[in-house]
């Protein structure tokens, strides 16, 4: 592409909010991440270049804003499991499981097994490298046992259990608001996805916080939209 080109693909992915660098033509390495970021929020193959299609949803009026950070400050975990929203188990198969590879430890196929556990230990993992992780972490509920008790916060690790109160099955994702009568977190395998959704208090049963992090968030406002979850496959 050519300097002018690369220039308002910047502009355009710095206004749908993808892009913090500056607009100087050059293709770089903050460039090629927007544009992949950018790609896979919209179901394309997040590569780093842009193809025809590519290039006209980008300047498309119904091109997707990205989610920006609530607050300033968000936890370190949260920045990074925020830059990967939109992955999807199937269409981001490739790069879902890289991602979750990449903290070492990992559950496996996340289109065959119930990711939300492996969610949250790469995000912990990749930004905490020195923080106790329970055993098994892939069963959501041994995530009551992590770090210490917390009341819902931005970050906070938040677990819920499903089908049963009293059974083995839950859920387990990240704070990052809340309304009347649901918990709005960031996590995986939500719709098979990478993403934030409502969970109904009733189900909630408790928050974590890690040991090794002093990071001061309060509460925030209501964060998702749509139906409240019934099933986080």
């Amino acid at each position: 592409m050519s300097k002018e080109i690369v220039q308002s693909v910047q502009t355009r992915l710095q206004e749908l909010g993808y892009y913090s660098g500056k607009i100087d033509g050059d293709a770089g390495t903050k460039t090629e991440t927007a544009l992949k970021d950018f790609k896979a929020a919209h179901g394309f193959v997040a590569r780093p270049y842009p193809v025809i299609q590519t290039l006209h949803l980008l300047f498309d009026e119904d091109a997707n804003t990205r989610a920006k950070p609530i607050v300033s400050g968000e936890p370190a975990w949260m920045v990074e499991a925020r830059s990967k929203m939109g992955l999807h188990e199937v269409r981001d198969y490739t790069a879902l499981s890289a991602w979750l590879r990449s903290d070492g430890p990992t559950l496996g196929d996340p289109r065959k097994l119930p990711w939300c556990g492996d969610f949250v230990q790469t995000a912990i993992k990749l930004t905490l490298p020195d923080e106790p992780i329970p055993a098994n972490p892939y069963l959501a509920r041994n995530w009551l046992k992590f770090g210490i008790e917390t009341k819902p916060r931005l970050g906070a690790v938040m677990v819920f259990w499903r089908g049963s109160r009293n059974g083995i099955s839950g859920h387990v994702a990240f704070y990052v608001g809340e309304d009347a009568s649901t918990y709005h977190v960031l996590g995986g395998n939500q719709s098979n996805q990478i993403s934030v959704t409502r969970m109904a208090k009733d189900r909630f049963l408790g928050a974590r916080w890690p040991k090794t992090d002093t990071t001061a968030t309060g509460s925030v406002a209501k964060a998702a939209t749509g139906t409240i979850s019934q099933n986080e496959a």
